[in-house]
Formats: structure tokens, C-alpha cells, sequence
């Protein structure tokens, strides 16, 4: 008698949307614990798989290390909160709305300044690929070039879209890192390997850069496994002492 194949149950909305939800409060407290947005100068979002031109975040002023998914709220597309308590974070909602609205493959965006990724944005210049991690970006990220730091209006936000294009990341000249996922795994994931990045740009001089074939070969390979995911992955493990990833 043959063996039954079990088939995987397939996820509802609400499964999809919890997990999306767990992954975004997981992120927070990871920037916590990695000591990221001590000033409440970042966020993520997590694009909601119903109504999907509004996002989950933590509201504005919310505590990144004790974060939990009861306190995300969920931000319509005109920056109102539509489900949750608390108020939006607008420059969040300024930069991730025009960029989700653009990019319906996307699920997450993530941006906060660090000590390496913004300084390092100030040199606007490209990634070269000098180490392995920086090869997941070799031909795959923009650069904002514009004074505008201060980010008060969605067209703001939209000028940063429309440079980011189909992009997995950009950098947001004298500003930081942004990186993009299609989930929060792999769009937190990839902001810690983009800062990692950042910092061995900074740290070498006169570096001799992999070519441009054996850079393209190993971003293939790393990015069919999901880089991001599997950093965010071993993040958690180091720093949150869980693995409840599905």
C-alpha cells in the first residue's frame, strides 16, 4: 500500500497577516537589541495581505525592545490609523507608503539610522562588491542624491520610490539605509547585511573589488536562499532567544 502524500495546508489571510504581524514586532526588538532607534529614528512595516495599500508599524513613540504584534497599529493609505491605539509615525508613513504603493511585490521596507549605514550614505557612492554580503547588492540598489533628510510629504516619499525603482535597497544620501523584502524576514534581514556593508566600505582603503561575474555568481547564491530570511533567522537566535519563524 502506498504512502500517503500529506499536503500542506494552505494559509488563510488572517495566518498570513499574523506571521507578517510576529515578523514586524520581532524586527523591532531586534533593532532594540542590536541598539538601533534608541530616538525612535526608524521603522518597519509590514504590508497588510487584506487590505493591502495600508501597513503595520509600531505607533509613533513606542518602545522598539518590549514591542509585541497587539502593539502594531495598521496605517491606511492617507496616514490614519485604521486598527490599533496609538499615533502614526509620519516620516514612516511618508517614506513606506509611496514605496508599497509602487512596488505590489514588496511586503516590507525597513529604515533606521545606524552608525555605519549613515555616515556612510553622506560619501554618495555605490556598493562595490568588496566583500560576500556586499554581493546580495552588487547591481541592486540606488542612491537618493537629494538634500531633502527631512522627509514631511508622501511626494517626498514618492521621489524616494521612483529611485528605488525595482531595487532591493537604496541609500538615502546624509540620511542612512533602506532595505526591502518580500517579507519582514527578508527586508529586516537584509538592512542588518546592508549596514555590515556599509561598514566594510568605510573601515578599507584602496580595497581589491570580486569581478563583476564572480559577484553576480554569489549574489545568485545567496539570494536563492533567502539572505535576508536567514540572517534575520540567526539574529534572533543570538539576540531574541527564539526561532518561531514559520
Amino acid at each position: 500500500m502506498s504512502e500517503q502524500v500529506k499536503i500542506p495546508e494552505k494559509k488563510t489571510t488572517e495566518d498570513i497577516r499574523a506571521q507578517r504581524k510576529h515578523e514586524c514586532a520581532l524586527g523591532y526588538q531586534l533593532l532594540a537589541a542590536l541598539k538601533w532607534g534608541d530616538l525612535g529614528d526608524g521603522h518597519i512595516s509590514a504590508r497588510d495581505p487584506v487590505h493591502t495599500d495600508c501597513f503595520w508599524m509600531l505607533p509613533y513613540g513606542a518602545a522598539y525592545q518590549s514591542a509585541t504584534e497587539s502593539d502594531l497599529i495598521l496605517v491606511s493609505d492617507k496616514g490614519t490609523t485604521v486598527e490599533g491605539d496609538g499615533a502614526v509615525n509620519m516620516a514612516g508613513y511618508y517614506i513606506y507608503h509611496p514605496i508599497l504603493a509602487a512596488r505590489p511585490d514588496l511586503v516590507s521596507a525597513v529604515h533606521v539610522h545606524t552608525g555605519w549605514g549613515t555616515p556612510f550614505s553622506s560619501e554618495v557612492r555605490p556598493i562595490q562588491p568588496i566583500s560576500q554580503e556586499a554581493c546580495i547588492f552588487f547591481e541592486d540598489h540606488a542612491i537618493f542624491d537629494d538634500d531633502e533628510v527631512q522627509i514631511q510629504s508622501v511626494d517626498a516619499g514618492k521621489r524616494i520610490a521612483d529611485k528605488l525603482a525595482k531595487s532591493r535597497a537604496i541609500i538615502l544620501r546624509n540620511h542612512g539605509l533602506l532595505t526591502t523584502g518580500d517579507s519582514v524576514a527578508e527586508a529586516v534581514g537584509s538592512f542588518v547585511l546592508l549596514e555590515r556593508v556599509a561598514e566594510v566600505h568605510l573601515k578599507v582603503n584602496n580595497p581589491k573589488t570580486i569581478s563583476a561575474s564572480a559577484a553576480r555568481f554569489a549574489k545568485q547564491d545567496l539570494i536563492k536562499g533567502g539572505a535576508g530570511r536567514m540572517a534575520f533567522a540567526s539574529l534572533l537566535k543570538r539576540h531574541i532567544q527564539t526561532t518561531t519563524l514559520n
